[in-house]
């Protein structure tokens, strides 16, 4: 895999750009694409597009693909489940193979209770779910969500949106009964203090300025959280802060959902990223890597939550059985080839050579992550942490058209996210890459 990557022809060729001149005639303009990047074809971490060119994934379709692309077990499972029958409607009869993935699922989230599980098509699904569940199980209607969260676009997971005005924008009334509250991002934080002399005052203000002023906490249904915001960019709250929101919860009774869709099924180096804070949350959410790619969400719950009544909510093509065959290669992958230890191995090797690139460009500002889901935060300067929104896009486009797929997240963040089968080897050739492009970047 040394040989990667490949440019043969700069990027975007005439191939890639004739097909994305028709997609701007044909498809619908509320998609926002990095750049025009055209695929044809991706094994494990390397992605080729249409005019030959090959790039050293490190975004994983989008955190997708954290078993690489076309694993041959994935394909296999999905080729002998293809094979037998397509569709038969989890919703309304029964099949193994959403039997023994919900039996999977139960075994690898955090908790020893009993858990179900609901399966949808995708991590919106997931987080509405999880809501509707939320206001069954408890009979309130109101819930506590973060500011930088991005839950979704379906009406009621934007309700607990708080990326970009965007994607909010012209939707209003959304759900009613969401209060946000500040994300603990430590590098900006929101009361302008300082990890770790600021106490956990961004637990307290839940408390004393929101649940004690406005919110009335018997009401709050369930508070919805990212142990590690994705969107919002790579933010990592501090050691304590989830034992510490779990302790309110718990005074007051209310859920805590974990939305994983980003984090979960081993980017962090644990199987969902809430496990670094060693929380067991009641519900959680996970899609996007769970099926390697293919549309499947799951809600898992404890099963004490999970008490609503027959109709009160399914989905005709939630639990397809391809895509659940597909999920229950994807564990297994992760589990015989120690893909948990590897996000972590390499993730921490990334995390050294970013800081180390820090010490030496002003232009990186923070370097943040769990495993596999590092965040680099460009800034203009280094004291006033300004985000440098053109150079983050600058590095961007000039890794990509260099062979390095990666994309940004939040104000000025790149997000690093390779499939969690990289190698040292393909490693080594992205980050002299990507450090050559923040030394041209910086000094430009």
């Amino acid at each position: 895999m040394g040989n990667y990557p490949r440019i043969v022809v700069e990027p975007p060729g005439p191939k890639a750009k004739a097909l994305v001149k028709k997609d701007e005639a044909l498809l619908s303009p509320s998609y926002v694409r990095f750049y025009p990047l055209v695929i044809e074809s991706g094994k494990d971490c390397v992605l080729k597009d249409v005019d030959g060119n090959q790039y050293i994934d490190f975004n994983s379709g989008l955190v997708c693909l954290n078993v690489g692309h076309n694993h041959p077990k994935v394909v296999d499972a999905i080729q002998k489940q293809s094979s037998r029958f397509l569709h038969y409607s989890n919703t309304d009869f029964f099949y193994s193979e959403v039997v023994d993935l919900a039996e999977k699922l139960s075994e690898i989230t955090p908790g020893k209770f009993g858990k179900k599980v609901y399966f949808g098509n995708s991590g919106a699904e997931a987080i509405e779910a999880a809501v509707k569940l939320s206001k069954w199980h408890t009979r309130k209607h109101r819930f506590l969500a973060f500011t930088g969260a991005f839950h979704g676009r379906t009406l009621g997971a934007l309700s607990f949106t708080a990326s970009k005005p965007v994607q909010r924008r012209n939707f209003f009334p959304m759900l009613q009964g969401v209060t946000h509250v500040p994300y603990p991002y430590c590098y900006r934080c929101p009361f302008k203090l300082s990890y770790p002399s600021c106490d956990y005052w961004c637990v307290d203000f839940i408390e004393e300025l929101v649940l004690q002023k406005y919110v009335p906490p018997e009401e709050v249904a369930a508070i919805l959280f990212e142990a590690i915001q994705g969107e919002g960019g790579y933010v990592v709250p501090p050691p304590q802060y989830f034992q510490r929101l779990k302790k309110i919860a718990d005074k007051y009774g209310f859920l805590m959902i974990a939305d994983e869709v980003q984090a979960g099924m081993g980017r962090s180096g644990e199987w969902f990223a809430i496990e670094h804070w060693r929380i067991e949350p009641d519900v959680v959410c996970s899609a996007k890597a769970l099926a390697s790619g293919l549309p499947l969400g799951a809600t898992i719950s404890g099963a004490r939550y999970m008490d609503w009544e027959g109709g009160s909510h399914a989905s005709t093509f939630g639990g397809n059985p391809v895509a659940c065959a597909a999920s229950l290669a994807v564990i297994d992958i992760i589990k015989e080839e120690k893909l948990l230890e590897n996000a972590t191995k390499q993730g921490a090797y990334i995390m050294k050579w970013l800081n180390d690139l820090k010490n030496d460009y002003e232009i990186v500002g923070d370097v943040r992550g769990k495993g596999l889901m590092i965040g680099a935060e460009i800034v203009e300067d280094g004291e006033t942490k300004k985000p440098a929104k053109e150079e983050t896009m600058e590095i961007m486009m000039r890794c990509w058209k260099r062979g390095i797929a990666l994309i940004t997240c939040g104000a000025s963040t790149i997000r690093i996210a390779p499939p969690l089968t990289i190698t040292r080897e393909l490693v080594d050739s992205a980050l002299e890459i990507f450090g050559d492009v923040v030394k041209k970047v910086e000094k430009k």
